[in-house]
C-alpha cells in the first residue's frame, strides 16, 4: 500500500483537501449570501508560477481574511473572473497554499488547530505575546519553514502583523523578501471588519460590501532595494501607508485600538 503523500511540513496532503473542501463549502455563503464580496485582479493569480510567490496584505480579522483568499485563488485558477460563484471549484483546490500566522492564536482551540493543518506556518511573534508587548529574537526555524513554505507554494502574509489599520509594517516581511525572493504580490481587501467579528469566524454584520483587490508583482530589485526601500514599497502596495489615512476618521481609529486592546486582555486572561 503506497504511503499517504505529505507536503513539506508532514501534513497530509488528502487531509488537507478534505479541510478545504469541507470549510470551503461552509464558509462560501459569507462572501455569497450574508455579504458579497467583489473582486478585481483575478486574472493576475492566472500568470503567477506553481511556487514561489508572497502575497502581502492589509489585515482585518483573524481567518476571514484568508479563508476569503483560499476561494478567490482557487476560483480563478479554475477559471473564474472576479467569482466565487459556484463553489464547485473547492473540490480539487490548490494544495500549496499557506499563510502566516502567529502561534498562539493557531493554538487557541480546536477550530484554530484544524485551520492551522489547512495550511498556516505558525511563527512566535517577536513583539506581541499573550497580549503583552514583549521583545525576543526571531527563531531561525520560523525564517526557515516560511522560506519552506514559499519554494513549495504560495504563501500569503499580513506585514502588519495586527488587524488594526495603519500599524507599521514589520522589517522581517522586508528581509524574507530579500532573502528568498519571491515574486510579491499585493491584496488589499475591505469590509471584513465591518462583517465579522475579529477573529473572522462570527459574522457580525449582512449584507456588507466586501472587496478583495489584487494588484500586479510588485517590481523589486532583490540586490540593490534596500530592508527601507521594500517596507516603504509594501506600505503604499497595501495602502497601508499615512497618506491613506484620510479613509478612517479618528474615531474609528480610536474604536479599533480599543478593541483590539480588549481581545488582547482576553487572550493573556485565558492562555
Amino acid at each position: 500500500m503506497p504511503l499517504l503523500k505529505r507536503n513539506p511540513f508532514g501534513h497530509i496532503l488528502l487531509v488537507k483537501k478534505w479541510l478545504i473542501r469541507i470549510f470551503g463549502i461552509i464558509s462560501h455563503g459569507r462572501y455569497r449570501k450574508f455579504n458579497d464580496l467583489q473582486i478585481e485582479g483575478s486574472e493576475h493569480l492566472r500568470n503567477l508560477p506553481d511556487s514561489g510567490v508572497l502575497f502581502i496584505s492589509n489585515h482585518q480579522t483573524y481567518f476571514a481574511d484568508v479563508a476569503a483568499m483560499f476561494h478567490v485563488f482557487n476560483a480563478s485558477l479554475s477559471g473564474r473572473d472576479d467569482s466565487i460563484k459556484n463553489v464547485g471549484y473547492i473540490w480539487n483546490p490548490k494544495l500549496n497554499i499557506y499563510f502566516v500566522a502567529a502561534g498562539e492564536t493557531m493554538r487557541a482551540g480546536l477550530l484554530p488547530k484544524i485551520f492551522a493543518y489547512a495550511g498556516s506556518v505558525s511563527i512566535e511573534r517577536t513583539w506581541r505575546s499573550a497580549g503583552k508587548d514583549v521583545k525576543r529574537q526571531v527563531k531561525n526555524s520560523d525564517i526557515s519553514n516560511i522560506g519552506k513554505a514559499i519554494k513549495d507554494g504560495w504563501v500569503i502574509t499580513f506585514p502588519q502583523g495586527t488587524t488594526t489599520p495603519f500599524k507599521p509594517i514589520r522589517r522581517g516581511t522586508a528581509h524574507l523578501i530579500k532573502t528568498f525572493k519571491p515574486i510579491v504580490v499585493p491584496i488589499v481587501i475591505d469590509g471584513f471588519r465591518r462583517s465579522f467579528d475579529k477573529k473572522g469566524l462570527r459574522i457580525k454584520k449582512r449584507n456588507v460590501l466586501q472587496s478583495m483587490v489584487i494588484k500586479e508583482p510588485l517590481k523589486i530589485d532583490y540586490e540593490n532595494d534596500d530592508i527601507s526601500d521594500i517596507v516603504n514599497m509594501i506600505e503604499y502596495a497595501i495602502e497601508q501607508h499615512p497618506s491613506f489615512l484620510k479613509v478612517l476618521s479618528v474615531k474609528e481609529l480610536e474604536e479599533l485600538t480599543k478593541e483590539e486592546e480588549e481581545l488582547n486582555k482576553k487572550r493573556a486572561f485565558w492562555s
